[in-house]
């Protein structure tokens, strides 16, 4: 069945392609890394950008239990945090959709892109830029997230809501 208004492409996820919108987290060989603890691990070091202290606010280390979603998914909502980055990894091998829009005025659905996050990528959103909520995808899931915490929590998320039918995710 196709949905009615615009499909979103869904794009793999690169550290290129995602760069206006924050970092990609993972372990490759692009990354700075080094052996550690007298050769039994590997550090993958400083992959992203937390950005969370500013204005009295500390980060914060959560899980999210995310469901899979239901598709096609119409994509009705869009939220920011002007106040500091999102990270979020999932803590075990399984992929999930990134959907993102640059950090300004809020994004009609010509502005909106998707990326598949694969199995062991994660993804730090910039202070302000434009997300859906978390989009699990084959089976539930546990996601580590650094965000920001303390002063202005209730003011750390804007959210706007899309035209309903506008825009579409189809797998």
């Amino acid at each position: 069945m196709t949905a009615p208004g615009t499909r979103l492409t869904i794009e793999p996820l690169t550290a290129e392609a995602f760069r206006a919108f924050g970092d990609v987290i993972e372990a490759s060989d692009a990354a700075r890394h080094f052996t550690i603890n007298q050769g039994f691990a590997e550090r993958y070091h400083d992959l992203a950008r937390i950005d969370t202290a500013g204005g009295g606010g500390h980060s914060v280390v959560s899980i999210f239990k995310a469901l899979p979603r239901t598709f096609p998914l119409a994509i009705t909502l869009m939220e920011r945090h002007p106040l500091g980055s999102q990270a979020f990894v999932a803590l075990a091998p399984m992929p999930f959709l990134v959907v993102v829009a640059r950090p300004g005025a809020a994004p009609g659905p010509q502005d909106i892109r998707c990326f598949l996050a694969a199995a062991g990528q994660g993804v730090n959103y910039a202070r302000g830029t434009w997300h859906h909520p978390l989009i699990a995808l084959d089976a539930p899931g546990d996601f580590l997230v650094i965000d920001r915490g303390g002063v202005a929590d209730g003011g750390n998320c804007d959210e706007i809501a899309l035209p309903e039918g506008a825009l579409w995710l189809e797998r």
